[in-house]
């Protein structure tokens, strides 16, 4: 089911001063040193997904949740004001392939998984926010885990 984005974060503001989206003229493209089966790929998510007893996110939580690899998905769950999450609550595959990506890197696709993998709650805060505290957080923990590249679905 499409979600129209515009017209519901509209409303979530409707109260504050109107919201500018961001512009985005370039998006810069780094190509891989070697093969995607012989890199390291963390995966991340912005499906607000749970590990467990983790704090839930809330509005304009600029946090993430570190999900360990080994993670059931009895393990996890999910907790998003931007999008409907039944079908996530059903199969948080949908939103966090973790399970995927397990077969993917057992199949020798993809080298080998981050662990932990990494969670957040997009689509709710501002740019601003995601530009200077989510992101620098998360690039810090890719750089220390030497991630080659990461796997992002967007929720």
């Amino acid at each position: 089911m499409p979600i129209a984005y515009i017209p519901r974060t509209r409303a979530l503001y409707d109260d504050f001063i109107p919201y500018r989206w961001v512009e985005n003229d370039s998006a810069p493209f780094t190509p891989l040193a070697k093969p995607i089966s012989k890199c390291k790929i963390a995966l991340m998510s912005s499906g607000g997904i749970m590990y467990r007893d983790q704090p839930r996110f809330h509005r304009e939580d600029a946090s993430y949740r570190r999900i360990p690899l080994d993670a059931r998905r009895d393990e996890l769950s999910v907790w998003h004001f931007g999008y409907p999450t039944r079908d996530a609550e059903r199969d948080v595959n949908c939103v966090f392939p973790l399970e995927r990506m397990r077969e993917l890197e057992a199949a020798g696709v993809i080298g080998e998984l981050v662990d932990p993998a990494f969670s957040f709650m997009g689509g709710i805060y501002s740019a601003r926010k995601v530009r200077d505290e989510l992101a620098p957080q998360i690039v810090d923990e890719l750089k220390r885990a030497h991630a080659d590249a990461f796997f992002l679905v967007p929720a």
